[in-house]
């Protein structure tokens, strides 16, 4: 089965661990006209009272400069990839069969399955990683 894999761009910001304020963050991106794909918000347990929130795709000027001012930066520590499929059973299996042949590990992962369609957000290590995931996972 054929994947749509492409590398991506996260884009991480600092939140306060309090109601309203996830929400502030995001209505600056949607007034800039980000079309979330991927988004994971979670408290920061070793900093008390604060939170991260990660982000994408942000794609243009207007979103770009809407994100800086709203706190978010682009991680230059996180080296991600986004694989779409038809979804199926034992598909996520199947994916990390073929990242550990690949012999890469796998940093974190979310993903989704909703009607026949499953996604999937991999965060690596390296750029190389991402990269030799891409091409191990075009088929799959």
């Amino acid at each position: 089965m054929k994947a749509d894999v492409k590398r991506i761009d996260v884009w991480v910001a600092g939140i306060e661990d309090r109601p309203g304020a996830l929400a502030k963050k995001l209505e600056a991106l949607a007034r800039a006209g980000a079309r979330l794909e991927f988004l994971l918000a979670r408290r920061r347990p070793e900093k008390p009272g604060q939170g991260v929130v990660f982000a994408a795709p942000i794609k243009t000027g207007k979103q770009t400069a809407a994100a800086k001012k709203a706190g978010f930066k682009k991680t230059k520590a996180l080296f991600a990839l986004r694989l779409a499929a038809a979804d199926k059973a034992g598909l996520g299996a199947a994916i990390a069969k073929k990242i550990a042949e690949a012999d890469i590990n796998i940093r974190g992962l979310s993903a989704v399955a909703v009607g026949k369609s499953a996604v999937f957000y991999f965060a690596f290590d390296s750029a190389a990683d991402v990269n030799k995931a891409a091409r191990n996972l075009k088929q799959i």
